[in-house]
């Protein structure tokens, strides 16, 4: 049997207590409700001692605490001490002082993204195999030409003398070992911690605070393993930067007419001479629906697993041999990539047919291949059905799978049959699974590329997924079809988004743990080190909008607290059945339709009472009235259209759809046409209730939410995570963000204060991203145009500069402002291509307006924006790139 003594000190109060949980059945085999308690022997020291079979070969273990409330909190999600026993161990004693791993430091150089990254350390030295004092160290800011010694009052130790201080072994990176043998030292022993240069030796810093001790040495046949202790780092504030562009913006010269994998390659070594660190990119994955423009947004994936096709680089997939073929397909290149922006559909029915030459002539080999083999039978799971939801949708000619006959409910083992080497369709199957497989093998490339040069890619998880897609499909118990996701007005759009996903059954994935979160992360791991939530306030509450509405307006906050009548009674409201059906005033009729002749504005309302007017059946939701007019695109049907509309979301309350008798004040009400009909006490009475509903009364309950959903999610992953939480904001989105360690994300033209029109650089939160714009929104010489007194107030009072702000930014403005972002305290800054491009007069494009990508108030939008020089003239760039090179470097990014 194996003695073993945990010791840790953790301050606590009566009634408080400490377990420790453990991967063997003596510490409840890590169920956190049959760990052991540990005995408290005052000035925070607690200890448990027990006996572990010799069968034992490694135990993983963490500390749970217990507040007097019987709640309880383990160490950081996803981390475990870990002792392994060898055979010479069997019978021995282990004393064990380790450190509570938690909130000291950051969590955040944990991550992948700086220990197999940034920090991560290629040839690393052995740990020594003897010694029975076993002292390990917590340290991931250590950068790859630099070592972690020990220092101490012993000779071994050097006597202090930095030069000959003991090198820590890094085999476990991040965490540092040495082991020290008792019998050449005198105790107590003191040391401390210092990091110097691996090949000169020279000092760079000695850990801060008070000398550590061991008083007394280990008794016989007795080991001391002093775990986790958590480097005293001088408090210097470690920041870096990066760029952001879309894949399919980049431009290379010998590209197909939309960046691809390939050109991600160049796009790291432009990185790395500029002396960045991040590359983030949208969405990569497939969105193919209709092969037309419409499928070019990023964000509606028809599968979470699949990449887009699109991203193949046709270079690394290999040549044509049918030389007339090739000079073909080189013609068509030419003229695609010339273009100013992307072609989608050309690109797409191009690209598609070169992949599909090519697979047609390479097919026997490829269908032999024996890695090919394996990656369909290591990815069989979602790959299977992301290739038969490809075929059925180009058989039946349309991604609605209602409408696929006997395969319209999947079914696994017909689809599994469907797609077997012997099936009429495997041809057509075989070449889905080669075009995945050469995706994948083209971006871990890239990826393993990116992670040799310390660039962290970056990659983007949608909120959501398309209504046609491959999982709404597949897994449907996870979807509530009868709701769309989208987002409330904001700066954006007035009326709200309606992005048209279907919202999630929430419950459901409980049930299971969330694998299918899981699962996603799990497939990003394999490229990325780093991602981005979309819309992370889904995780919160997301704005769910009836189907039989077009615009975002008339949604609802999914889960939510609805208000009763009584409760809106209570408030001083006269509540009714006339607040929660959409009507108008009589004398609004010309402000919504303009000079429209009654007789047609009649066809499509009613009378309601003596001064209301309601919409007629025909056109009762929003959705009828869209069908009304589609294709009609003259100026009255327009008027019409637009006014009907309006007329839809005139509504103070609506009604919960999952909770009878429930209501949600409706969102922006106060600038409704029948929110002007209220008499002042009402109006009070809504304004309070209103503010009481968004602002305060959830809270709690979102907190609650989004902590049960993300921290699950959060310690399922070691890459670092980074939230979108830009929008209508809940109280507590700050306090999970912060808890869980997540990544906010800051602009300086959308403060998250109302005291203030811009943020202030120098106040932001450490663990956040700071951009100069996002896709969403205008680069920076677009947004100089857009409201002239907000840029001269801009001009004036946050640049500093004196006299009338210059009609358009100049090269001088724009660097300026992007170095006021290379000065802030976010941790990461990351800059968009089109602004990097704005601080020199030579790399910027002509026109500025053309440089925004999406426009979210249109749910048409065509995302087709490329940069207008090619990667390799990016990369000649000299004076460009040293001139970015030198601004993060001035400001120790």
């Amino acid at each position: 049997m194996t003695t073993i003594t945990f010791n840790i000190k953790y301050n606590t109060v009566w009634g408080q207590r400490l377990f420790v949980s453990g991967s063997c059945a003596e510490l409840g085999s890590d169920i956190a409700g049959l760990a052991k308690e540990m005995s408290c022997f005052g000035d925070g020291e607690w200890r448990l001692s027990l006996k572990l079979p010799d069968s034992v070969n490694e135990l993983k273990y963490r500390y749970i605490f217990e507040d007097k409330d019987s709640k309880r909190t383990g160490e950081a999600a996803g981390f475990s001490h870990r002792i392994a026993f060898d055979g010479k161990s069997r019978g021995a004693s282990y004393c064990i002082y380790d450190y509570w791993f938690g909130e000291y430091g950051d969590k955040t150089f944990y991550t992948s993204a700086f220990t197999k990254n940034i920090f991560a350390r290629n040839d690393r030295t052995e740990t020594a195999k003897d010694g029975n004092i076993i002292i390990r160290l917590k340290a991931p800011e250590i950068y790859p030409e630099q070592v972690v010694a020990i220092a101490g009052n012993q000779p071994c130790l050097g006597n202090w003398d930095a030069c000959r201080a003991l090198q820590l072994s890094d085999k476990n990176f991040p965490q540092w070992e040495i082991r020290l043998d008792y019998a050449g030292i005198s105790f107590p022993l003191e040391y401390k911690f210092i990091v110097r240069d691996s090949e000169s030796k020279a000092l760079c810093y000695w850990e801060e605070g008070e000398n550590r001790v061991v008083k007394t040495p280990p008794g016989s046949d007795e080991s001391i393993i002093i775990d986790d202790i958590p480097l005293r780092k001088p408090a210097l504030m470690w920041k870096t930067c990066g760029s952001v562009i879309p894949v399919f913006s980049l431009r290379s010269d010998d590209g197909f007419g939309i960046g691809d994998i390939g050109d991600l390659k160049k796009l790291v070594d432009w990185a790395k001479i500029t002396g960045q660190h991040f590359i983030q990119v949208l969405p990569m994955n497939d969105t193919t629906r209709t092969h037309s423009w419409k499928d070019s947004y990023p964000y509606s994936a028809i599968s979470i697993y699949a990449l887009h096709p699109l991203y193949i680089n046709t270079t690394m997939l290999g040549d044509l041999k049918d030389r007339k073929k090739a000079d073909y397909y080189n013609k068509i290149k030419a003229k695609l990539n010339s273009k100013e922006y992307v072609d989608y559909q050309s690109v797409e029915t191009h690209k598609t047919a070169y992949c599909r030459d090519y697979f047609n002539q390479e097919k026997d080999s490829i269908l032999k291949d024996i890695d090919f083999k394996e990656f369909i039978a290591k990815n069989k799971e979602w790959l299977i059905q992301y290739a038969a939801f490809s075929y059925l949708r180009d058989k039946y000619n349309t991604s609605n799978f209602s409408k696929w006959g006997d395969y319209a409910h999947y079914n696994r083992e017909k689809t599994e049959k469907f797609c077997r080497p012997d099936s009429e369709a495997y041809d057509e199957l075989s070449y889905v699974f080669f075009i995945q497989y050469a995706l994948h093998k083209q971006f871990e490339a890239v990826s393993q590329y990116a992670r040799q040069n310390r660039i962290v890619l970056k990659g983007d998880i949608p909120i959501g997924i398309n209504r046609e897609s491959v999982e709404a499909w597949t897994e449907p118990d996870y979807f509530n079809m009868n709701g769309q996701s989208g987002a409330p007005p904001d700066d954006f759009s007035e009326t709200g988004q309606n992005w048209s996903f279907p919202t999630y059954n929430w419950d459901v994935m409980e049930k299971d743990g969330f694998i299918w979160w899981k699962k996603r992360f799990r497939k990003l791991n394999n490229y990325f080190d780093s991602f981005r939530i979309d819309h992370i306030l889904g995780f919160f509450r997301i704005w769910e909008i009836p189907r039989d509405y077009i615009e975002g307006l008339c949604g609802h906050f999914r889960p939510a607290l609805p208000l009763r009548k009584e409760e809106i009674e209570n408030y001083g409201f006269r509540f009714g059945r006339q607040w929660t059906a959409p009507r108008i005033h009589v004398d609004s009729v010309h402000k919504l339709f303009g000079d429209i002749d009654r007789k047609d504005i009649n066809k499509y309302l009613t009378r309601d009472d003596a001064e209301h007017l309601v919409l007629n059946e025909i056109c009762s939701t929003q959705r009828k009235i869209k069908r009304i007019f589609e294709g009609k695109d003259d100026k009255k049907s327009l008027a019409l259209r637009n006014g009907l509309m309006e007329v839809a979301n005139e509504v103070l309350f609506l009604e919960d759809p999952y909770c009878d008798g429930g209501y949600h004040p409706r969102i922006s009400a106060y600038k409704s046409l029948i929110y002007k009909e209220l008499s002042e006490n009402d109006r009070q009475a809504f304004d309070k209730l209103y503010h009481d509903f968004y602002f305060v009364r959830h809270n709690d309950f979102w907190k609650a939410t989004a902590l049960k959903r993300l921290t699950p999610l959060i310690g399922s992953t070691d890459m670092l995570v980074c939230g979108e939480d830009l929008g209508m904001i809940p109280a507590s989105v700050h306090e999970v963000m912060n808890e869980l360690q997540l990544f906010s994300l800051e602009l300086e033209r959308t403060p998250k204060t109302n005291d203030r029109e811009f943020s202030e650089p120098s106040k932001l939160p450490y663990r956040s991203v700071f951009t100069t714009s996002t896709h969403d929104m205008n680069p920076i010489r677009a947004w100089w145009k857009e409201n002239r007194e907000k840029t001269q107030r801009y001009y004036n009072n946050v640049l500093r500069l004196e006299g009338e702000a210059p009609a358009k930014c100049t090269s001088a403005i724009a660097e300026k402002i992007i170095g006021r972002h290379l000065e802030a305290s976010s941790l990461l800054v990351i800059i968009p291509l089109q602004d990097w491009f704005a601080i020199d007069d030579g790399m910027k494009f002509h026109d500025a307006d053309a440089e925004r990508i999406n426009v979210p108030a249109n749910p048409e939008n065509y995302w087709r924006y490329r940069m207008h020089v090619s990667l390799e003239t990016l990369l000649q760039s000299d004076r460009f790139n040293n001139r970015i090179k030198e601004m993060i470097a001035e400001n120790g990014r």
